[in-house]
Parts: C-alpha cells; sequence; structure tokens
C-alpha cells in the first residue's frame, strides 16, 4: 500500500471521522478511501479553524485532523494553527511536506523549523516505516494535559511511495494527567477555608478536563461565588445561585462587586494573566492557581499556594480535603451571600435595562443579544462571539447554562474565528444548534466559507452586526476616521449569504429580532443554514469592572 493509505488507515482506528482540508494532498483521497469524509473549506485558514471547532466541542481524547499542501497550503495555515496554540487546542497537523530528494533547496518551506513555537510537538514522518511509531506518539501527545495543536509533515515521496505491510492498529494513546501534590491541595484548602470573601476563578481548564461537576459540587461545599474567565465561560452554570458571571476586558456587575471585595482568589483551570480574557485583579488578594500547566503558576501574578495537575483531579482532591478539614460537614449555606448575589445580578440587570430593551433603530446590539438569549433553547444551543465588540457585548449577558453551550476564546484575537469553530463544532455534535455572532469586518475575513458549512451538512446560525463601521476604531485611528472615513466599511450580507446558498434576511426593526432568530433556527433543523443580519448602530457603552 502507499504510504498516504496507511495513514489514512490510522486515523479511522484512532476514531478520526472528518479529514479537514483545502488541497492538494494525497491523504484526502486515501482518507476517503476507508470512509473519513474530507470537509473541504475555502481556505487553509478556514479549514484548520474547523478542526479546531471540532475538536473543542469533541468528548476528551477526540481531536480534530487538517492536512493541506506543502508550500502556500501551509502557509497560509499559520493563522489558525497560532489560534489554536494560543487557546490550548488541541489538533492533528498533517501538512504534505517537499519530497526528501529536495529538502534544503530553495524555495521549500519548512513546516517543522517554522511552526515549532506554535505547536506541542513538530516532527517529520522521514521514513514510511515509521508512521504507526510517529502517530502513535502525536495522538498520546494529543490527548494528554496542555493541549496544543502537533504536526507532522508528510514528505509527497512518503506519501505515494510502495510500502511494506505495517503494524496499522491503533495502540493504547490514551494519554496522561496526573494529580496534584497532596500537600500542595492541604495547604491550598486551609488557606480558602480560613479566608472571609473567597471567590472562585475558573478557566478553560474545567472544559478540557470535563470537570464542571466537580466544580459545582466543590463551590456549594464551600460556599463561595463563582467567576468565569472568557475561555471557561459556560464551565459553571450561570443559573447557579453562586454564579456571578463572566469577568474579562468586559465583565458582569457581580464580578465587579464580589472581586473588588474579595480578600482570596481561588484560580482552578485558569491562567491569571492580564488579557482581554481575564479581568484584571485587584492588588491585596491572597492568589492560589491550580493548573495543569507550569507556565501558568507564577506568572503576572504571585502566588500564595498553587498546585500543578490536572483540574477535574485536582477537583476530586480539593472536595476530599475539604470534608478532612471540616470533619465532613463542609460550609453550610450561606444565605446572605446567595441574597447579595442576587441583588448584586438585579441592580446590575436594571441598570442595563433600557440597552438590552431598546426601541432604537438602527437596532442597538445589547437587544439583539437580549432576545438572543430568550429565544433560544439553552439545552440544544452552543453559542459562540466573534473578536471585538460582539465579544465584549456578548459575554457579560449571555447566559451559558450547561458546559461547552457558549465558545470563550481570545487569546488570539482573529476575525472571522467564530464562523469556522461553528462549523467544525457542529459536525462535533449535530445535536446541537449553533450560533455564532459577528461584526461585519468578521464577515469580509471569511465569508466565502458560510458555503462550506452547506457542503459539509453543518447547518449553523449567523447573526451579523451590520453598523457599516470597524466598531471602536474611530478612536484609535481618529485622523484616518475624520480625513479619509478609514474605520467605514460595509456590504449587504443579506444579499451575499443568499449567493452562497445561505437562507438570509435583513432585520432593521427591533420588535421582530425574536421570530426572525427562531426562523434561522427553523432554518438550520431543516439542514439550511442561516444568516440574520441585523442593521445596528454603533454601541460605545460596555459593562466593565471600575478599575479597569
Amino acid at each position: 500500500m502507499k504510504g498516504s493509505i496507511a495513514i489514512a488507515h490510522l486515523l479511522k482506528e484512532y476514531g478520526v471521522r472528518h479529514l479537514f482540508c483545502f488541497p492538494a494532498n494525497p491523504l484526502i483521497d486515501a482518507s476517503a478511501s476507508v470512509g473519513i469524509q474530507p470537509i473541504i473549506a475555502r481556505t487553509e485558514r478556514g479549514a484548520v479553524n474547523m478542526a479546531d471547532g471540532y475538536s473543542r466541542l469533541s468528548p476528551r481524547g477526540t481531536v480534530g485532523v487538517v492536512t493541506m499542501q506543502d508550500g502556500p497550503g501551509i502557509e497560509n495555515a499559520f493563522g489558525g494553527i497560532a489560534h489554536a496554540f494560543a487557546d490550548s487546542i488541541p489538533i492533528l497537523v498533517l501538512p504534505r511536506g517537499t519530497a526528501r530528494s529536495r529538502q534544503s533547496y530553495g524555495p521549500s518551506f519548512s513546516a517543522i523549523a517554522n511552526y515549532a513555537h506554535v505547536t506541542k510537538w513538530a516532527a517529520q514522518i522521514n521514513m514510511s516505516d515509521r508512521i504507526p511509531e510517529l502517530m502513535r506518539h502525536a495522538f498520546s501527545k494529543l490527548r494528554s494535559a496542555n493541549g496544543a495543536p502537533v504536526m507532522l509533515e508528510v514528505p509527497y515521496d512518503v506519501l505515494t511511495e510502495e510500502i511494506k505491510e505495517l503494524d496499522l492498529s491503533a495502540h493504547d494513546s490514551s494519554g496522561f494527567r496526573s494529580s496534584g501534590d497532596p500537600a500542595d491541595i492541604r495547604d491550598a484548602v486551609a488557606a480558602l477555608l480560613k479566608a472571609t470573601n473567597p471567590v472562585i476563578h475558573v478557566g478553560q481548564g474545567i472544559l478540557d478536563s470535563e470537570a464542571s461537576d466537580e466544580l459545582v459540587e466543590f463551590a456549594e461545599l464551600v460556599q463561595a461565588p463563582v467567576m468565569t474567565i472568557t475561555p471557561g465561560k459556560s464551565a459553571f452554570p450561570e443559573t447557579h445561585p453562586l454564579s456571578i458571571g463572566n469577568g474579562a476586558t468586559t465583565a458582569t456587575g457581580m464580578v465587579n462587586h464580589f472581586l473588588a471585595q474579595s480578600d482570596l482568589v481561588f484560580g482552578i483551570g485558569s491562567n491569571f494573566y492580564r488579557s482581554l480574557m481575564s479581568v484584571e485583579i485587584p492588588s491585596g488578594k491572597i492568589m492560589i492557581q491550580c493548573s495543569s500547566s507550569e507556565q501558568d503558576l507564577n506568572n503576572e501574578y504571585s502566588l500564595h499556594h498553587g498546585v500543578l495537575g490536572d483540574p477535574k483531579l485536582i477537583l476530586q482532591q480539593l472536595i476530599d480535603e475539604v470534608r478532612f478539614q471540616t470533619n465532613n460537614r463542609g460550609t453550610e449555606t450561606n444565605e446572605p451571600l446567595l441574597l447579595e448575589i442576587q441583588k448584586q445580578r438585579t441592580q446590575w440587570l436594571d441598570a442595563w435595562m433600557p440597552k438590552l430593551t431598546s426601541p432604537d433603530t438602527p437596532i442597538n446590539p445589547y437587544r439583539v443579544i437580549f432576545e438572543l438569549n430568550n429565544a433560544i433553547d439553552h439545552s440544544k444551543t452552543v453559542v459562540t462571539h466573534d473578536s471585538g465588540n460582539p465579544r465584549d457585548q456578548l459575554t457579560p449577558f449571555f447566559e451559558a447554562t450547561e458546559p461547552k453551550s457558549y465558545i470563550g476564546w481570545g487569546n488570539s484575537t482573529q476575525l472571522g474565528y467564530s464562523l469556522g469553530i461553528s462549523i467544525g463544532g457542529k459536525l462535533a455534535r449535530p445535536d446541537k444548534t449553533f450560533i455564532h455572532v459577528l461584526g461585519d469586518a468578521a464577515m469580509g475575513m471569511v465569508g466565502l466559507d458560510f458555503e462550506s458549512s452547506l457542503r459539509a451538512s453543518a447547518p449553523i446560525v449567523t447573526i451579523v452586526f451590520n453598523n457599516g463601521r470597524m466598531g471602536g476604531y474611530g478612536n484609535s485611528m481618529p485622523n484616518a476616521t475624520a480625513t479619509y472615513a478609514s474605520n467605514l466599511l460595509g456590504g449587504n450580507y443579506t444579499e451575499f449569504g443568499n449567493s452562497m446558498g445561505v437562507k438570509s434576511e435583513r432585520i432593521t426593526n427591533p420588535e421582530d429580532i425574536a421570530a426572525s432568530i427562531k426562523r434561522a433556527i427553523q432554518s438550520t433543523e431543516n439542514g439550511q443554514s442561516a444568516l440574520v443580519e441585523f442593521m445596528t448602530g454603533e454601541e460605545s457603552n460596555f459593562s466593565r469592572v471600575s478599575w479597569m
């Protein structure tokens, strides 16, 4: 058999059902021959984003796989792979490489050299008889702690050469994870139980380790309010009485209140980096962090206690240790705390209700978010934002109720990323409705892949905020804006969507928002992607914490 067929058989043995790709690579046809469906995107970046979304929404250990040609193919993929690396998403990248006899001569592009700093491991299948060994090692790395892309470059002659019989069975590569040091667990719990006003700070690690149930049990046991940073949004149900919502570059009023008053911040599966994804933590707090990556510990914030290990295993240890240190009692239900959380939530929402229910035209984007939150079945829906204003407006106010019902992202903020991850996510979870919210600037980056959702049989809902400009950029380039209107852009995205085969409509009346969203969802249930273009005004008000 040829090398490409051997790789395809191994992919199938490791449970791969879809190959995200952009031609040309012999692996595409080889995979199709063994029953793996090729999902061909319009661009390499789009294909990588789809593989990323597939990994995000799949059970732990199931990863998206993407392939492309050498040269321009793997060169064009860089943005998508760098984004997956920034957001700690495991994907397997299998680019075609230059034939071994032509390597080291120009103008060949070395994927291994150029991707070493945005992958967990980058190697080349330099001999056909090493295919099983290197594939096994790749899947082991992908399924272990600290998710990130893994790349195996396959030279063209390895893909096409006839090779001897190989063992093409999938050897155990379930991945590895470890629990925390018991002494570190003991010290962290002792500090937490001494605190007067602790806050639990939750990140993506809870979702990656599938630890939401343990998180809820732990929070109830210690009776501490729980906030998420954007990558961790949906790890803790925002309908829970202890939830204080999301805190990032924008935040809920509850985060503003309780984080300011806290004396201890207990991070689980979260990083404490100062970024768009995580609200800055005021000084003077006792800082505890539990993470699977030593790179996160003692970084931008000095820690009083740290625990290194898998968040799910750590939470199990924390629960046992709390029970031990409290003689199996835990902390009694803190009714005053629960009442204060509800009071702060009510005050915050009341203050924002004029925006959330605004009758204005052009439509206020907060009105769209309010109607979206009320129009969907949260148990059957996955929502995500795009970069910029849609992210900052959506993350505080959209209510995430189940793990992975919201995809929070943005350690890299590439416009248009939400489209690809929604298509990939839909293929991983066809039982869910996928809705992504983006602005008109992001549309220009990725719009052609709407048609890819139809060919992939992955119908999704696209919500576009069209205000004819790049939101917020007028302030960063005032001279260019005033003299040349450089912040303006535009288009009729309804006409564009219809031309791509997507059921599309433009909404100008806020009273039509809810019905249009429901029509779009019905369209996806009938197998057709839908786009709703809301003609919005530029909204400059954001829900932020008082110290930022």
